[in-house]
Order: C-alpha cells, then structure tokens, then sequence
C-alpha cells in the first residue's frame, strides 16, 4: 500500500525545501569533524574543543547530519565517520565556508534580488564585485583557482576539433586558462605548437608545476593581464568557461580582443558559456556571482558579429562539450 505522505508526482517538496542539511554538511566540513574524528577525537567533548566550537552546538549539527546517514553516532556523544562521512571530508575544499565554498553559498541568498533586477548582487553581501573581492583576498582566489583546475573539474584530456584540423596551428593563446591545465593537455596532443596562458597574474604565477608536471614547461609561456587589455599573437584563441562569468558586453569586448590578435587567418574556440538554442535554460552560480549567463547560439552568434567575428562551426564534439569555432568576418573565405 501507498504511504500517503508521497506525493501523487514523486516530487518531495519538503525535502526540496529543506536547508538545515546542506548547512549541516558545510559546516561539518569546514570544522574538518571527519579529520578530527579520524585524528582519534571522536567524543564530542573532544571533538568541540579541537574544532574551538561550542559543544552542544556542535552536538546538535552532527545529531542531525547522523539522522541524514552521514557520520555515526556509536554512543551518546561518541562519533565516527562511515563513508559518506569520508565523502564529505574529500569534498571539504567546495564547500568550506572560510574559502570560496562559503562565497558560493552566501550567494544563494542573493538569488531574489538577481531575479528581480537581472544584475548581480554579490558586492552587497562581501563589499565588492566578485572579480574585485578574489583580487582583494589572494587566498579566497586561489581556492577559486583550485576549484577551476584539477582540484575541480579532474586534469582536462580531451582535444578540441577544429575546422581543417590542427596542422596550421603554431600558437594557442588561453585565454583566462587559469593555471593551465586545458593548454598543457592540448599541447601534449599537438607537439608542433607552442601556448601563451593569459590570466591575472597572480593566477597565472601558480601555474608553473601545472606545466612541469605535463612535461611542457619549456613550451608555454605566461602573461599575466587582464583579458580586456590587448591579447598576445596567436592562431587559436581558446576560451574555455570565461564567457559563461560575463553579461553581453563584457563578452564582445573579450571576443572583439581576441578578434584583433587573431586577424583575419586565427581562430577562436569557445567552450562553456554558449548552448544549442533548444538546450533548455538552467541556472548557475556564474550567473548571480557575476552576472554571467550561458547564451542560446542564436543570441551568442549576434555577439560575435558584434566583435567583428564569423561562426565557423558550432556542435556538441566527441568530448561531450558544446564548442562554437569563429573567425574574424574579414577572414570569410567569399568563394
């Protein structure tokens, strides 16, 4: 017999709804609880005074988290982790409140407001605009860093297919590439070309073991700017989850630089921040941090002819990504 309390959908809206558990984790994790406890403090007594919290407090948040299936309560009082537990302990860096993990989070609560105006409301809550804030607090950013690399999305090894192939290809320019760790991978996939990493350069100065590791060091070489000002020369722009960060004119004004290093004969590969235009609509934490959006190919393609820039191609690739080729419009091929 059917328990009456499922709904007739299959859609729990209470549990939907329910925000004490994702709090829970998050402050589990930034307290380090499945260390400590692993660490051999499993009383709780023990566990309040390494974590320098209040006991009962702590007693409560990890009673709750036991009625969840995370953590084990063996004894009153007594904890220790089961896997899930262990789970969340590996996860620690994407959401520990003291780091990047707590910006995400507290800027949830700002979701009315983006509703309401479409425009981002991240300063109201830590005093500046997110780009502004990870400049202002060097260690916020390189978790963000950290988040972005392979501590976040797993070392990419995926090729881009390009129109014509990548025989042509001397210099790719990644743009806003982080720490480097698409462009080492694409250069250890195309040996005849060589890469410029740009990004701020506090970013750009952690990236160093990302190149030795990959054994390409010697074949990249780092500019750290901003990718408003003027671009190195290239012939494959690459820009992979940068526009998804920024409204429409920020966009033309990143697309419109990287027209100009790369002439009529270069080209620029997008992945992230462009979607088929019968791709249903979601909704990210780019979009209320910074107010980026992920554009429909139809609204994407208008930018591009904005910054002076042609489509050449624009799919799903074997990787799974969604990729969107373009060249300057001066370039077009008219035979």
């Amino acid at each position: 017999m059917a328990d009456d309390r499922t709904p007739p959908d299959g859609v729990d809206l209470e549990t939907m709804l329910d925000l004490s558990t994702p709090w829970c984790l998050r402050v589990a994790a930034t307290l380090r609880i499945g260390e400590h406890i692993a660490a051999g403090h499993t009383d709780i007594g023990a566990l309040a005074a390494v974590a320098e919290c209040d006991r009962d407090a702590l007693h409560a948040v990890l009673g709750h988290l036991v009625s969840q299936g995370v953590f084990t309560e063996d004894s009153p009082g007594r904890f220790s982790c089961n896997q899930a537990a262990e789970g969340l302990a590996e996860a620690r860096h994407f959401i520990d409140l003291d780091g990047i993990g707590g910006r995400m989070a507290h800027t949830w609560g700002t979701l009315l407001d983006y509703v309401r105006t479409g425009q981002p409301s991240y300063d109201k809550v830590f005093g500046r605009p997110f780009w502004e804030d990870l400049a202002a607090h060097p260690r916020i950013a390189a978790d963000f860093d950290a988040l972005m690399g392979p501590v976040g999305h797993g070392v990419p090894d995926y090729d881009i297919e390009l129109t014509g192939g990548w025989e042509a290809v001397r210099t790719v320019v990644d743009v806003g590439g982080g720490t480097g760790t698409l462009l080492a991978s694409l250069l250890r996939r195309h040996p005849q070309a060589r890469g410029i990493l740009v990004d701020l350069p506090g970013t750009v100065a952690r990236a160093a073991g990302t190149m030795k590791e990959a054994g390409v060091a010697g074949r990249i070489t780092a500019k750290g700017q901003s990718f408003f000002d003027p671009l190195p020369a290239g012939d494959l722009y690459v820009l992979k989850s940068i526009l998804n960060d920024w409204p429409d004119e920020p966009t033309v004004a990143i697309l419109r630089r990287c027209a100009e290093a790369a002439g009529p004969d270069g080209r620029i590969a997008v992945l992230g921040g462009v979607a088929a235009d019968d791709q249903p609509r979601s909704l990210g934490i780019d979009m209320l941090v910074a107010g980026g959006k992920t554009s429909t190919l139809t609204q994407f393609t208008a930018l591009a002819r904005r910054a002076g820039l042609d489509i050449l191609a624009a799919g799903p690739q074997s990787s799974g990504r969604y990729v969107v080729e373009c060249r300057s419009a001066e370039g077009k091929d008219e035979s």
